[in-house]
């Protein structure tokens, strides 16, 4: 017995036939992190989209400023307003990938209403049409016309809009 009356016991082998010091997670503490893990990309995946869905329609608005601005250009130049692809040849192809008479940025088609719009149908107005098309995912559609106003054709209501 030492001095202060307590027993010292030696032991033999490091932790003979305890389980003091193990070191580890426990199977309720790693299913716990799984769940929470889970919880949290359930809430951050939609918030991921949304914002996605966001700066894609603000891509769409601003390139329809562009199509708009460059089509008062390409009107002071040749007394008409421009098809898509003479647009794009102005911008140098800046808007995004030519596909015949539509221009593809992203998952936006922009097209000319009427599609096929000869220089005669261009000489007093032409509507640009931004559509957002994808598949189990909200349309978005907007357009903009001579007078230089963007709007919001689709989705109806303030779901989704700049």
């Amino acid at each position: 017995m030492s001095k202060s009356g307590v027993i010292k016991c030696h032991c033999v082998g490091q932790n003979e036939g305890t389980m003091v010091n193990q070191k580890g997670f426990s199977l309720i503490e790693l299913l716990l992190v799984v769940v929470i893990i889970g919880i949290v990309a359930a809430v951050a995946v939609p918030a991921y989209q949304k914002g996605m869905w966001a700066a894609e329609n603000g891509s769409a608005y601003s390139a329809l400023r562009t199509i708009n601005s460059t089509q008062v250009q390409f009107y002071s130049q040749n007394n008409r307003f421009g098809t898509l692809p003479e647009i794009q040849t102005m911008l140098n192809n800046a808007l995004g990938s030519t596909a015949g008479d539509r221009v593809v940025k992203g998952r936006y088609v922009f097209e000319m209403v009427p599609t096929t719009a000869t220089p005669d149908d261009l000489k007093t107005s032409y509507t640009v049409s931004a559509v957002r098309n994808v598949a189990g995912n909200v349309v978005y559609r907007y357009e903009v016309d001579e007078s230089g106003k963007i709007r919001k054709i689709l989705p109806i209501g303030n779901e989704g809009g700049l």
